[in-house]
């Protein structure tokens, strides 16, 4: 298991559980269809790379865009 996901920081930084799986389903495959990652990826997988990307800050749920994930709405799995 990704280390990562073993602690609440992650969850709570993006507003919960859904919209945690969501941001990394997207951002995954983003990677596999070629886009840049920015951060490090030195032995890390798509998976933990888009990990790496939402602990530092580099992406974030866009919430103009992504109707049902506003931060105002509550997340069931958080």
């Amino acid at each position: 298991m990704i280390e990562a996901l073993k602690h609440d920081a992650i969850i709570e930084k993006v507003g919960g559980r859904f919209k945690l799986t969501a941001l990394i389903q997207k951002r995954w495959l983003e990677l596999m269809r070629g886009a840049r990652p920015m951060v490090d990826t030195a032995g890390l997988t798509p998976m933990e790379v888009a990990i790496e990307e939402i602990l530092q800050d580099k992406i974030a749920i866009d919430y103009e865009t992504s109707p049902g994930l506003r931060p105002d709405e509550p997340d069931a799995g958080a």
